[in-house]
């Protein structure tokens, strides 16, 4: 039988819903039936969240996502994807004392980039992803260098994910601006992008840009799925 799989969610309930989608269809596609593993979604409640990285209270997002990853386990959940880039920044913390295993998007999106043979990408997300050394950090571990945009496009693509993208609003200026910016990148020798909120894929294609995208939700969510039927 397949290992349970735990989701803790909300941190978008946009992306939560992308995970919990491509589990279900992947598996289906691979194996023409519907016996998916079962699937134990968490879903926090994001504005303390918010509240909280504006404010620079990180230990308190600490013990909230240790508090639901305990929930996870709880609930019979065998290991657990966190929904969201941002909060890998505590990552090592909490796969120290998380009850159950976590898999992490930044090592799935390391995996994915060098199957491409890529060794620099620029990194989209929100502005803590983009700033604090973490992303960057993680993906050097596997020999893989990263460019951010600069500080007034940072500032951009932060306030489209949490006005917009997190509230499940796609509009096309924003879809413009996000392409202006991956095309700065780009010039500045990223061979690729990562699109490091589990948002971003909803507004940013493949079909947009001829650099290839990593669309950290779908490598997370496929990871999990490989965990749960080794």
């Amino acid at each position: 039988m397949a290992e349970r799989i735990g989701i803790l969610g909300g941190l978008t309930p946009e992306s939560t819903v992308t995970y919990y989608l491509h589990i279900v269809h992947s598996y289906q596609r691979r194996f023409g039936d519907h016996a998916f593993p079962e699937i134990v979604v968490y879903s926090l409640s994001f504005q303390r969240f918010e509240d909280w990285m504006e404010a620079g209270e990180w230990d308190r997002i600490a013990e909230a996502l240790l508090s639901g990853l305990e929930r996870l386990a709880a609930a019979g959940a065998g290991f657990a994807v966190m929904a969201t880039n941002t909060m890998h920044l505590h990552y090592d913390r909490l796969v120290r004392e998380s009850p159950i295993p976590l898999v992490s998007i930044i090592d799935v999106t390391a995996e994915a980039i060098l199957a491409r043979g890529l060794r620099s990408v620029g990194i989209l997300g929100t502005r803590f992803t983009m700033e604090k050394p973490f992303y960057a950090e993680g993906l050097a571990r596997h020999g893989i260098a990263s460019l951010v945009p600069e500080k007034e496009d940072r500032e951009y693509i932060h306030r489209v994910i949490m006005d917009e993208l997190s509230r499940g609003v796609i509009t096309e200026p924003s879809r413009r601006g996000y392409l202006s910016i991956i095309d700065k990148l780009v010039a500045r020798g990223a061979e690729g992008i990562v699109l490091g909120c589990t948002e971003i894929p909803l507004l940013v294609r493949p079909e947009d840009t001829l650099v290839p995208l990593f669309d950290t939700a779908v490598l997370h969510a496929e990871a999990a799925l490989e965990r749960a039927l080794a």
